[in-house]
């Protein structure tokens, strides 16, 4: 009797193993890293269907690098795919929101939330997120630095911005 309780906790476990996000190993790093340096160049000859491809397999691979997503939300806008850059870019944001709170020390993660809260257009969470950064981390020198140079009014303003934000 004292088998089949600890038969089933093993099963238990087996499966609940394989329902977690799966750790993404260096080797599929590394090639996201190519995918998205493809795509880089992709963007910059403006072949954005072929950039956005890679991108989002760059980004099926690494999950967990808010960048990915970034990039890809950035590609599907200036596609004119405003639905496809926001599932992008709140997917960025759940990434980036993950990763700050596996590690605090990454302020910068914080900065990005900002950002990717600006490009979705809504200012008064980026804002806010800005206040967070600034309330958390006082001593940081790039957080104090973006708040000090009102960097995200200057972001909020710029006509380049505007246009690629939804």
């Amino acid at each position: 009797m004292r088998r089949l309780p600890l038969a089933v906790l093993a099963l238990a476990v087996f499966f609940a193993a394989g329902c977690g996000p799966k750790a993404v190993t260096p080797l599929q790093r590394k090639q996201a890293a190519t995918l998205a340096s493809e795509a880089n160049f992709a963007t910059t000859v403006r072949d954005y269907p072929r950039a956005e491809g890679l991108y989002a397999q760059a980004a099926e691979i690494a999950p967990d690098m808010p960048e990915y997503w970034l990039l890809l939300g950035t590609v599907r806008r200036k596609m004119d795919n405003r639905d496809g850059a926001r599932t992008a870019f709140e997917r960025a944001l759940k990434v980036s929101r993950a990763a700050y709170k596996q590690d605090p020390t990454k302020t910068t993660l914080l900065l990005q939330q900002a950002y990717l809260y600006a490009l979705m257009g809504k200012p008064d969470d980026a804002r806010e997120t800005v206040e967070k950064a600034r309330k958390e981390h006082p001593e940081d020198r790039t957080i104090r630095t973006f708040v000090e140079g009102k960097e995200l009014d200057r972001l909020l303003a710029d006509p380049a911005f505007k246009d690629a934000a939804l």
